[in-house]
């Protein structure tokens, strides 16, 4: 069935959800201890979905982020990651973490295992493949959730998760995007600066994210099954990862976004390849990409990411207007300025950890009963990413509507160890069509 763009959402709808309106930009709350939507008990539970790296970084920013939060379940695809996470958080928080054996959940149903055992706060990291099915699933037990980026990896993805976004508004849940340079106190400062007009118009943005290369293939052994070595090697596989410019430099799309108040590109054009990535081992994904994004007002959005050893690496942001350019040099660190007609420059007397900022406000608008939601921005800024990656797979230009109403179903619907999942052919711009 073809779902059209009002369907779910539309261009409008999206401008409404500006960061500015979404309240991205306010102070974090005061935590009232006695207030929690959601659950009869002041203490907080939270399960952990996908205990990897980034997954332990959120739990452990979690039970910092709150007095009185535990640890009480954890779900991964493997074992040994789970076993390994556990041991290293209860190192660091021995008094929180109230993981017993039998809330440790393993295997591609593990999250819902989790969902229903009785947590109140869900953390979402698995690859991102999977986020659509499992935040639906969340949402609909009625839980608060935190969930890292990107947010789907294909078109349907992407509207399940505006669904699921709908629906947490309806339930008053918080809803936490891990889209983490939102909650930077000096890209806050700067954002809120162009917006109010300190640069003039907006006309061209220029972002990179130019990098290394990530961790390599683990060797296939001969009892895996082909589902078992693509999720054990999730980051080389389109279908789970959403290729690097959606699984990385999504991040600095987001910046994008975020610099023209939420409002989607019209359209865009790319090229891509990978030149390094030569072997099967590395699935179907691409080494680098180039995006020009096209804005209703004529503005362009430059995007380049690359992941190859041994040449420059690069992370920043340009945003020009009519009256100046901000820049966003070393996107972690700064500086964070504005040079010409109002010259301008960051300070900050002690500097924030912008992860642990977006769990300090997530468990603070649970408690004070006024949950956030960033549903509809985080969506987009996936889109966008996802956007690029058509465009650059496909050789063609794609519009924004063509993106969000794409019927190309890259993830196996409930899949398990022995679901049949061939690895899609590397994509050749100019033979691999746009569906």
């Amino acid at each position: 069935m073809n779902k059209k763009l009002d369907s779910l959402t539309s261009r409008r709808d999206f401008l409404k959800s500006s960061a500015l309106v979404g309240g991205a930009l306010a102070a974090p709350a005061i935590l009232s201890p006695n207030l929690f939507a959601g659950t009869n008990s002041d203490t907080l539970k939270v399960g952990l979905v996908g205990c990897g790296g980034r997954g332990s970084g959120a739990a452990d920013q979690a039970l910092t982020a709150d007095s009185n939060v535990v640890l009480t379940a954890m779900a991964d695809a493997f074992e040994d990651r789970l076993q390994t996470s556990l041991k290293n958080l209860q190192t660091k928080h021995a008094e929180k973490v109230k993981v017993t054996p039998d809330k440790c959940f393993v295997g591609l149903d593990a999250y819902q295992k989790l969902i229903d055992s009785g947590v109140d706060v869900v953390l979402l990291a698995t690859p991102p493949g999977f986020r659509p099915a499992q935040l639906k699933a969340a949402i609909a037990a009625g839980k608060h959730v935190f969930t890292e980026k990107p947010m789907a990896t294909d078109a349907p993805g992407v509207r399940s998760v505006l669904a699921s976004a709908e629906e947490a508004k309806k339930k008053n849940l918080s809803l936490v995007a891990g889209f983490c340079y939102r909650y930077s106190h000096g890209v806050r400062a700067i954002m809120q600066r162009i917006h109010d007009g300190s640069i003039g118009e907006v006309r061209a943005l220029y972002n990179t994210y130019n990098t290394g290369s990530v961790w390599p293939p683990f060797p296939r052994q001969e009892n895996w099954t082909d589902m078992q070595n693509q999720v054990k090697n999730w980051y080389y596989y389109t279908w789970l990862s959403g290729d690097h410019i959606a699984e990385q430099a999504v991040h600095s799309l987001d910046k994008m976004s975020w610099a023209m108040k939420d409002e989607p590109p019209v359209k865009c054009v790319a090229h891509g390849g990978r030149q390094v990535r030569t072997g099967p081992e590395f699935g179907n994904i691409f080494d680098h990409f180039s995006v020009v994004y096209e804005y209703a007002s004529g503005a362009r959005g430059f995007h380049f990411s690359r992941q190859q050893e041994h040449c420059h690496s690069d992370n920043s942001d340009y945003i020009l207007g009519s009256d100046g350019v901000a820049h966003i040099v070393r996107a972690f660190t700064g500086p964070y300025l504005i040079k010409g007609k109002n010259n301008w420059r960051f300070h900050e007397d002690k500097a924030t950890d912008m992860y642990q900022n977006e769990h300090d406000e997530f468990f603070a608008s649970i408690r004070n009963g006024k949950p956030m939601n960033d549903g509809k921005w985080m969506a987009q800024s996936t889109l966008i990413a996802l956007m690029g990656r058509m465009a650059a797979y496909s050789g063609q230009e794609i519009t924004w509507e063509q993106a969000l109403n794409s019927e190309e179903r890259l993830v196996p619907e409930n899949p398990a160890w022995n679901t049949p999942v061939a690895v899609a052919p590397v994509a050749i711009p100019g033979q691999t069509k746009f569906v």
